[in-house]
């Protein structure tokens, strides 16, 4: 066995296969949000809809790059994860606690996800790892 398996770490296929759950919800709120336009808010509406697309779209890109360990996945799912957390505290309180709560595990099991020691080694660019016979035993 090298000392990076060629198999993604179970740590870091949770945390991609959340954050492309992620993605996928706020694609349907871009989805939401055309089919509520109105032409009282139409330019608040479309560039409602553009944020909302363009950051469902990048975060599902940046997730299929983890199941890929592909390192450069990882610094925008974390940043996606920091603001999921800003926005869970804002539902604090009264009938959106529920959500709020929600948002914040997710983002929670996401970052641990991401920050696994076996994560990190998938993720990490170093070439050698990569090579069984570039290390041995005892530098592992």
């Amino acid at each position: 066995m090298t000392p990076r398996s060629r198999t993604t770490p179970a740590p870091l296929v949770v945390a991609a296969s959340l954050a492309a759950v992620e993605g996928l919800v706020i694609l349907l709120l871009a989805v939401l949000e055309v089919v509520n336009l109105s032409s009282e808010r139409l330019a608040m509406g479309l560039t409602t809809t553009a944020f909302f697309a363009a950051y469902g779209l990048g975060l599902l890109v940046c997730a299929a790059g983890l199941q890929r360990r592909h390192s450069w996945g990882r610094s925008p799912v974390i940043l996606a994860q920091l603001i999921q957390l800003g926005l869970a505290w804002s539902f604090r309180g009264g009938e959106t606690t529920l959500i709020g709560i929600t948002l914040a595990l997710v983002a929670v099991v996401v970052v641990a996800g991401i920050l696994h020691p076996a994560s990190v080694l998938a993720l990490s660019d170093d070439p050698r790892l990569d090579d069984a016979d570039a290390l041995d035993p005892g530098d592992a």
